[in-house]
């Protein structure tokens, strides 16, 4: 609205946008261009072309736009939009003199109005097996973070490792326009992620790959984090060495297949019976991890040293073993995967190989964002590195 006011400003604003209104409240024409009252409450205003450019919360003026901060500091407008944007082509000193500006006025980016204007939505869809594992999570927390640095927002959902829930929550995403969809998926094979309805949102692989699947993948290298952990296990002397895994995904496929590796370069073998693999161990690792050593527990030889598939599961499979009397680690030792946090917390120290997870949720970050913009790239795969956390579990602390 570009209507000018010439009188005392008590008008009641019935001009047309286009002429004068004089103060008497009478106006040149008649479009109404009253001033809601959630606009005086927010400060959200629309420029001369009728889109909203920008938010000053708690605040009756006019609120602030680019070129009031370009014109502050001295910079250009496409400066400071490139600053809002998160682009790398700006140096740091001007990045933090414009951020630090933006603070001291409170701006507030309309992300609306650039969505309109951009065909964006400054989203980031991110599916997971289970919302409160801890290797999920805290990939969840970095790749926020990053997002939350280039004012994106990440949509978290859950598939509850339920291939049907798991299509029922992409298409939701799909639906809501996220700009990049990011997916630890839980179906048995996925040679088409399009078949799914949508053919112009880039997506991206985590965690958990599909060989046949020409797509973008952000993970480890599980083959070596089943190599590494079971390698450990028989350098510490242990030689009837089993292995609790999941089911149906890439990761336990190549877990399994690097303990396997590692048993014959270390010049061991295991019968079949001492692989147990279980469904939704992600979900439900702690009680799959019980259960299935539980059945280990009663072999004769036992095993004397554990490889499970991830932290949780070695949980479950500790809590087992001290129930049968067993002591952890003379008795039977364990690794897990994934290093979570409370490690050092259980009643035994726990061993576990750590995946990089925040430097991986680092990485989907900048990846997810160069995907908004750059959508058209050739499949690529970032491996993040693994590395052995010793605890008690796999070695007395008082022979370290």
């Amino acid at each position: 609205m570009t209507s000018e006011r010439t009188g005392n400003g008590k008008g009641n604003g019935k001009g047309n946008g286009k002429g004068k209104d004089n103060g008497n409240g009478k106006g040149s024409g008649t479009a109404a261009a009253k001033a809601q009252p959630w606009q005086s409450r927010v400060g959200f205003s629309f420029g001369r072309r009728n889109e909203p450019v920008g938010w000053c919360f708690g605040s009756k003026e006019m609120p602030v736009r680019l070129k009031d901060i370009a014109r502050d500091l001295g910079v250009s407008v496409v400066t400071v939009s490139k600053v809002l944007r998160g682009n790398a082509d700006i140096g740091e000193e001007t990045r933090r003199r414009v951020l630090k500006r933006m603070k001291e006025l409170n701006y507030q980016p309309n992300m609306m109005a650039r969505g309109l204007a951009s065909g964006r939505t400054y989203t980031v869809g991110l599916v997971v097996p289970d919302l409160v594992h801890p290797f999920f999570a805290e990939f969840a927390k970095s790749l926020s973070g990053v997002l939350r640095d280039s004012n994106h927002a990440l949509i978290l959902t859950s598939s509850e490792e339920d291939p049907e829930v798991e299509r029922h929550e992409i298409r939701t995403l799909l639906r809501r326009g996220v700009d990049v969809l990011l997916i630890a998926s839980c179906q048995p094979s996925l040679r088409n992620f399009y078949e799914l309805g949508d053919e112009r949102t880039p997506y991206l692989l985590f965690d958990r790959n599909f060989p046949h699947l020409a797509a973008h993948f952000i993970g480890s290298d599980d083959v070596q984090v089943g190599e590494m952990a079971t390698r450990h296990l028989a350098e510490i002397g242990r030689t009837r060495i089993a292995h609790i895994g999941g089911k149906n995904t890439s990761p336990s496929f190549d877990r399994l297949r690097g303990y396997r590796n590692a048993l014959a370069a270390s010049g061991l073998t295991a019968p079949e019976n001492y692989v147990i693999e279980r469904e939704r161990v992600e979900e439900k690792g702690d009680h799959a991890g019980f259960q299935a050593m539980q059945e280990l527990l009663l072999l004769d030889p036992r095993p004397d040293a554990v490889f499970c598939y991830n932290d949780l599961t070695a949980v479950g499979a500790m809590e087992a073993t001290l129930q049968a009397g067993l002591r952890v680690p003379e008795d039977i030792a364990f690794i897990g995967c994934g290093n979570f946090r409370y490690a050092d917390y259980l009643r035994v120290p726990l061993s576990s190989v750590d995946q990089g997870t925040a430097e991986m949720g680092r990485i989907a970050g900048e990846f997810a964002l160069e995907l908004s913009t750059k959508p058209e790239q050739p499949p690529r795969s970032v491996l993040t590195p693994s590395k052995v956390v010793v605890r008690q579990s796999t070695v007395d602390s008082s022979k370290k």
